[in-house]
């Protein structure tokens, strides 16, 4: 055991951002309301949220907001696209941190992760590992990856999610709440599996499974694994 009662330590996390572009707070309120009925993945309380402000050229009663998004559920672990030293005051004397996005992606990447989603309706297929810290959302189609996915990455799609890799990282299948949606890993050993809104965590996952090929899906609304064969 070590002599210190602490240690710090980097990491990373994946993290939902919420861009914020209206400044009355009922309004703010309603819409991530609003939203997260759609999303059945944040059916699971206290999300962690970064809040984007570089949108908003009015004046914005901070306290309000800030209790405003609270009331949803919602978690506020921070504040980016804050640039006036008077709003970043502001920010500090409310207890919201402040943070500084770091842009280290390869440019090859981002060209995968943002390609036109008009092109790829049905699937979207990404060729290579995906890395801690990476987030990839497949809007209304299935997802495939080609590789293996790190712990700290996240795969969110709104179809079937397909990982020919090692799957160490995240994977939301079906978060506008399909339930017939299921996925799919060569090798599973996911942080979290979530299908509708239903998940496991690591230590959920049945160990028989634990790094072997199987498929998930819901069973009259129970999430269930099965060998790939």
């Amino acid at each position: 055991m070590p002599q210190s009662p602490i240690k710090f330590k980097g990491s990373t996390f994946t993290l939902f951002v919420v861009y914020i572009y209206n400044h009355e707070p009922e309004i703010v309120f309603a819409a991530i309301q609003n939203k997260l009925k759609q999303v059945s993945c944040f059916q699971i309380k206290n999300i962690p949220v970064v809040l984007n402000i570089e949108f908003l050229n009015h004046e914005v009663d901070w306290k309000k907001m800030k209790q405003a998004i609270l009331a949803t559920g919602l978690y506020i672990v921070g504040i980016v696209g804050c640039k006036e030293i008077a709003l970043k005051k502001v920010m500090n004397n409310i207890g919201l941190p402040l943070l500084t996005e770091t842009k280290k992606h390869d440019e090859k990447i981002d060209n995968l992760i943002n390609f036109n989603e008009k092109s790829f309706n049905k699937t979207k297929i990404i060729n290579m590992p995906i890395r801690t810290g990476q987030q990839i959302y497949s809007r209304n189609s299935d997802l495939v990856i080609i590789g293996n996915v790190s712990s700290g990455a996240e795969l969110i799609s709104d179809g079937n999610i397909h990982v020919y890799g090692i799957m160490r990282g995240r994977a939301l299948a079906g978060i506008s709440g399909d339930h017939d949606c299921q996925i799919f890993c060569s090798s599973l050993a996911a942080e979290l599996i979530s299908i509708a809104g239903k998940y496991w965590v690591i230590d959920q996952i049945p160990k028989r499974f634990f790094c072997k090929s199987a498929s998930l899906y819901l069973k009259q609304g129970v999430l269930t694994i099965q060998k790939l064969n």
